[in-house]
């Protein structure tokens, strides 16, 4: 009973959040218009890349990945690009670490060119209204039998001397 209450607290969270969200505006029509853009609230996902803490708040560097249909970024080679989240207050860089599936909601703000490697790289830069910091799912560990279960591993279990 006490999970049923939590799903449904998080499902009236999650719709007003995605009231707010107009249509969807992608990494690419960003960064060609970032002007029309500005201003309009967007949900992306994705993996951190890196973040810091800065005078204006936290800033994470987020590698853009699509969302299934709980809005969770799915583990996959396919990518728009890498956007950044300005969240005003502080968050632990040691939880927000390289690797962790995060969630955002936040307005665009515009674009940031910032080095990356040798290039310069716009990236779409969001104020955070809300961030989902997703729980690390456990390996799975998959058994598998030599044998069928007793007495069938046998070959000849129907076979003298085992049979009568």
């Amino acid at each position: 009973m006490r999970r049923h209450s939590y799903d449904v607290r998080c499902q009236i969270e999650k719709r007003k959040f995605k009231r707010n969200i107009g249509e969807k505006i992608t990494i690419h029509e960003v960064v060609k218009n970032p002007d029309a853009c500005k201003g309009k609230m967007v949900l992306w996902g994705g993996e951190v890349l890196r973040a810091v803490n800065k005078k204006e708040g936290t800033m994470i560097e987020v590698l853009q990945l699509p969302l299934d249909r709980s809005d969770r970024p799915k583990h996959v080679d396919v990518s728009e690009g890498r956007f950044l989240v300005l969240h005003p207050n502080y968050l632990d860089v040691a939880i927000y670490r390289p690797g962790r599936k995060i969630t955002v909601v936040g307005k665009i703000q515009g674009i940031r060119k910032l080095p990356l490697g040798e290039i310069e790289y716009e990236y779409p830069l969001l104020k955070a209204e809300k961030i989902h910091l997703w729980k690390i799912k456990p390996e799975e560990i998959k058994v598998y039998h030599e044998y069928p279960p007793y007495p069938y591993w046998y070959p000849y279990w129907w076979w003298y001397p085992y049979c009568w």
